[in-house]
C-alpha cells in the first residue's frame, strides 16, 4: 500500500502509489505544533507556517504561489497541536516542481522583518475573525477549560499579546531547534514513483538540519471536570461545547470510542441529531467529534441553539450519554456505525490529497501506516458491548467540561447537568 525510505540523516520519505490517478499530492510534515511551544511563544508554529509563504532566497511571495498555481496546482499548509504540514497538488508530471517549491519554503525562508510585521497584523485579523464567530470561540474556551495552564489549552493561532513578542531571531531559533530530520516526513500519494521521489529529496537532504523529534509537556493525567465556563456575548443564540476527556491515540479503546462517537453524534443518523434536532427541533446543527493526541484525547459535543432552550438541550444530551452507559447499541445500529467508518475511510483513499495526509498523520503518530485490511480487522474486533464499556469509562462527571458563548450572564443553574 505504501513504500518508505529513511535517509542516512534521519529524513523519512513515504509514498502511496495510485497509478490510475492523473494527479499527485506531496507534503512536507514536521512533528511540531502548538503543544510544543513555550507559553511566551504561543502561536509561533502557526506564525512560521504563514511566514514560509512570504519569501525565500529564490522566490518572493508572489513567485511562490505562481510556481504552483501557474501550472494548475494547489498550495496550502496547516498547523495543529502536534503537526505542521506544507503541501501541494498538481498533475503528476509537475511533482519535481511542486517539491522544489515546498523544499524552498521549508529550507530557505528568509523571515524578513517587514513581512513579519505585515503578517503579524494579518494573523491578528484572523484571531479577530474567529472571535467574531461564537461557534469557533467556544472551542477555544473549552480547550482552556480542559487543559488549564497547559499548551493544549492555548489557541494554536496564538494571541495578540504573544504575537507581539515574536521577532525574526525567534523564528530562526525555533526552526533550527524543531524543524529537524528526526521530526520531518515527506509524503506523496498519487501517480508517483517512490524511488524517483527519494532521488529528488536526496539531492536536497544535506540542507536539512539534523536532530531528534522535540519533546512536549505531558497532558494532565486527571481530568479537571466537572467544570463550566460562560462567556457573555450579545448573540442571537447560545453556542455550547461539551468536552469529555478520553484516551490517547495509542489506547486500544480508541476503536470502540470511534464507533461510539458515530452512534452518538457524528452524522445525521446519530442519536443526538435524531433526538435533539429531528424529534425536538431544538437546534439546526448538533454533532460530536473525537480528537486523539499522543497522550490524551477528547470527545466534544457542539451545538448552536436558542438560549431559552439551553437547559432542555443539555438535559437531552445527558440523557443520551447516560443511556449509552446503560445499554449497548443494537446490532443494527452498531453495524451502521462500523460500516460508516469503514466507508468514510475508503472514500478518503480515493483522493490523493487525503491519502497523502493519512501517510503523514499515521507515520508521525504511530511510526507506521496500517493497510485497509488491518483497519477493517481492528474495527471488526469491536463488539456492541465494548461501546457500552468505553461509555462507562469516559462518560463520567469528572471528565466533563462545558463552555458556553451566550447572551446569558449566569450559568450557575447549568452545573447540575454536569453532575447528575
Amino acid at each position: 500500500m505504501y513504500e518508505v525510505t529513511r535517509l542516512e540523516n534521519g529524513l523519512t520519505v513515504l509514498t502511496a502509489a495510485m497509478p490510475h490517478m492523473a494527479s499527485v499530492s506531496v507534503g512536507i510534515w514536521v512533528g511540531v505544533g502548538g503543544r510544543h511551544e513555550p507559553a511566551r511563544w504561543n502561536g509561533i508554529s502557526h506564525f512560521i507556517e504563514h511566514m514560509m509563504f512570504k519569501g525565500t532566497r529564490r522566490r518572493n511571495a508572489a513567485q511562490i504561489s505562481q510556481a504552483v498555481e501557474g501550472v494548475g496546482g494547489y498550495l496550502n499548509a496547516f498547523t495543529d497541536e502536534e503537526h505542521t504540514c506544507f503541501y501541494a497538488r498538481a498533475q503528476r508530471e509537475r511533482l519535481p516542481g511542486l517539491l522544489d517549491v515546498l523544499l524552498d519554503m521549508f529550507l530557505e525562508s528568509q523571515f524578513e522583518p517587514e513581512e513579519i510585521s505585515k503578517e503579524r497584523d494579518v494573523i491578528k485579523d484572523e484571531i479577530a475573525m474567529y472571535q467574531d464567530q461564537p461557534a469557533e470561540q467556544v472551542h477555544d474556551l473549552l480547550n482552556a477549560l480542559q487543559f488549564p495552564r497547559h499548551p493544549l489549552g492555548r489557541p494554536v493561532i496564538g494571541t495578540p499579546r504573544t504575537l507581539n513578542t515574536m521577532y525574526r531571531r525567534d523564528f530562526f531559533n525555533y526552526v533550527e531547534s524543531n524543524y529537524v530530520t528526526g521530526a520531518t516526513v515527506i509524503t506523496a500519494a498519487g501517480n508517483v514513483n517512490h524511488q524517483d521521489l527519494v532521488k529528488l529529496v536526496r539531492r536536497r537532504s544535506r540542507s536539512f538540519r539534523p536532530g531528534e523529534r522535540p519533546s512536549y509537556e505531558a497532558a494532565p493525567v486527571r481530568a479537571r471536570g466537572p467544570s463550566l465556563r460562560l462567556t457573555h456575548k450579545d448573540t442571537e443564540q447560545t453556542n455550547l461545547s461539551l468536552g469529555i476527556r478520553t484516551c490517547s491515540r495509542h489506547d486500544p479503546r480508541r476503536f470502540a470510542l470511534r464507533l461510539l462517537n458515530v452512534v452518538l453524534g457524528e452524522n445525521m443518523s446519530s442519536r443526538l441529531f435524531q433526538v435533539v434536532r429531528e424529534q425536538h427541533g431544538l437546534t439546526y446543527n448538533i454533532n460530536s467529534s473525537t480528537s486523539f493526541w499522543d497522550d490524551c484525547g477528547d470527545l466534544v459535543i457542539s451545538a448552536g441553539l436558542a438560549t431559552d432552550e439551553l437547559s432542555r438541550t443539555l438535559k437531552l444530551i445527558r440523557r443520551e450519554l447516560h443511556q449509552l452507559t446503560e445499554a449497548a447499541p443494537t446490532r443494527a445500529e452498531f453495524n451502521r456505525a462500523r460500516d460508516y467508518v469503514l466507508g468514510q475511510h475508503e472514500l478518503q483513499l480515493e483522493n490523493t490529497e487525503n491519502h497523502m495526509m493519512l501517510l503523514g498523520e499515521h507515520w508521525l503518530g504511530y511510526g507506521r501506516v496500517p493497510d485497509a485490511a488491518e483497519i477493517t480487522a481492528q474495527l471488526s474486533a469491536v463488539k456492541p458491548a465494548d461501546l457500552c464499556r468505553v461509555a462507562r469509562d469516559f462518560f463520567r462527571p469528572e471528565h466533563f467540561s462545558l463552555a458556553l458563548v451566550s447572551p446569558r450572564k449566569r450559568a450557575t443553574d447549568l452545573a447540575k447537568f454536569l453532575t447528575n
